[in-house]
């Protein structure tokens, strides 16, 4: 069923932005104000960076690090995108393959949209699915926990 739908069908096309300029402080601001966990950073209207909540929960407040830094110094790039008339399947490959759980869509170099997880789960109905696909994105973003021995 999947791979019968297209990215375009599932993504969100408001995607939240910010030149890569602005300040962590108020892409965290953001964040909290639109109810979004990652902010994409677009020059020229093409992804140049995308900064999740766990950009800056690990780079900048772990990291003692100031809220003025500008967000591309936390940002993670460079962006791995899909297409509009991608299949949904061939998105969760990528999602996999490189253990992100978001993917911006464009349209030549224009961002047009994203896709997360969420709504994955929230618009194809198919829960086992995308928990399958959250254990998959985890375990390919933090292969040394899952892979390393345990104990003594």
């Amino acid at each position: 069923m999947l791979g019968a739908m297209e990215i375009r069908e599932v993504m969100t096309a408001s995607v939240v932005t910010a030149d890569p300029a602005t300040p962590v402080r108020e892409v965290a601001e953001l964040m909290r104000e639109r109810n979004v966990g990652s902010v994409v950073l677009v020059r020229d209207g093409a992804p140049v960076g995308i900064v999740t909540d766990r950009d800056l929960t690990l780079s900048v407040l772990a990291d003692g690090r100031s809220g003025e830094d500008h967000a591309i110094d936390h940002a993670s790039r460079p962006v791995v995108t899909g297409a509009p008339g991608m299949d949904v399947a061939d998105a969760c490959e990528l999602l996999v393959a490189h253990g992100i759980r978001r993917l911006p869509i464009v349209d030549g170099e224009r961002l047009t949209g994203i896709v997360t997880l969420d709504d994955l789960a929230a618009r194809t109905g198919d829960a086992e699915l995308v928990a399958r696909l959250a254990s998959q994105v985890t375990r390919a973003a933090l292969p040394d926990f899952y892979f390393h021995q345990r104990g003594g």
